[in-house]
């Protein structure tokens, strides 16, 4: 009678363990990550080399020049670098034009306010009467940098 229990334990266990096939897999995984080859797709572009020597003068634009702050601190002109003396420059150019060109001023979000206001300043000092900022829409949301 105390064979009654048995019938329950002689049943074959119908489930695989699966803990092996498991750690083969990963060790399969690991092996293939390593041997595949880092991808090193480059392109080759000729960039322009600044002009140091014999450049072209650089001249207002009789509709409309758009100044530009960078995030390091470069002052362009059109697109063009130019130094705080040369800007000086350019503005009493466009001053003295017969219709004065319109002047857009637009930093960037990461430029420097010490250049930003010291720019600002020297515009005010000139006289220009056709100023405006461009790109605000950009930042018409405010968040905080995650």
């Amino acid at each position: 009678m105390g064979h009654a229990s048995q019938p329950d334990q002689a049943r074959p266990m119908s489930e695989m363990n699966t803990t092996p096939l498991i750690d083969v897999m990963l060790v399969l995984l690991i092996m293939f990550i390593i041997t595949i080859p880092v991808a090193t797709h480059s392109t080759d572009v000729d960039l322009p080399t600044p002009c140091t020597e014999n450049c072209p003068p650089i001249v207002p634009d009789a509709v409309s020049n758009k100044i530009v702050i960078d995030g390091t601190d470069r002052i362009l002109w059109n697109g063009t670098t130019v130094s705080e003396s040369q800007l000086q420059a350019l503005l009493i150019q466009t001053t003295r034009m017969e219709v004065e060109p319109e002047l857009q001023f637009e930093p960037t979000a990461n430029a420097g306010y010490d250049l930003t206001a010291r720019t600002l300043h020297r515009i005010k000092a000139t006289g220009v009467s056709r100023f405006g900022f461009v790109g605000n829409e950009r930042y018409r949301v405010f968040d905080r940098a995650s």
